[in-house]
C-alpha cells in the first residue's frame, strides 16, 4: 500500500510542477488562457499574482518530493504536512475560486493522504 501511496504522492508533485509552470510562464499564452479560462487582458494584470501562486505551487511538490527522497518515518511525516497543505489549499480554492480545483488538486492528496495510513 504504501508504494501506491508514494505514487500518487508523486503524481501530487508533479501536478504542482504543471501548476506551477502554468501559473509562472504560461499564464498569458494561449495554454493559460484557455486552462483558466482568462482572457488576454485580465491574464495581463494578474499575471505576477500568477506567477506567485505558481511559485507557492513550486514550494508544495519540492516538500513532497523530499518527503519521497527522505523515506521512512520522517518522510512520512514530511508528506503527511504536505498533503494535508496541498488538501487545505484545494478545498480554498474550490471555495473561492472553481469547484473543479477540489478534483484536480485535493482529491488526489486526499487519497494519497489516507493511502499512507494503511
Amino acid at each position: 500500500m504504501l508504494l501506491v501511496a508514494n505514487i500518487i504522492t508523486g503524481i501530487v508533485a508533479a501536478l504542482h510542477i504543471y501548476f506551477l509552470v502554468l501559473e509562472m510562464f504560461l499564464w498569458d499564452k494561449p495554454m493559460g488562457l484557455r486552462t483558466f479560462r482568462n482572457t488576454p487582458e485580465k491574464a495581463e494584470i494578474t499575471k505576477v499574482l500568477a506567477a506567485n501562486q505558481g511559485l507557492y505551487n513550486g514550494f508544495l511538490a519540492a516538500g513532497l518530493v523530499w518527503g519521497l527522497l527522505m523515506g521512512g518515518y520522517e518522510g512520512f511525516h514530511v508528506k503527511i504536512f504536505f498533503l494535508t497543505c496541498v488538501i487545505v489549499a484545494g478545498a480554498y480554492g474550490a471555495y473561492s475560486v472553481s469547484r473543479r480545483i477540489l478534483y484536480v488538486q485535493a482529491a488526489p492528496a486526499l487519497a494519497a493522504l489516507v493511502l499512507l495510513h494503511f
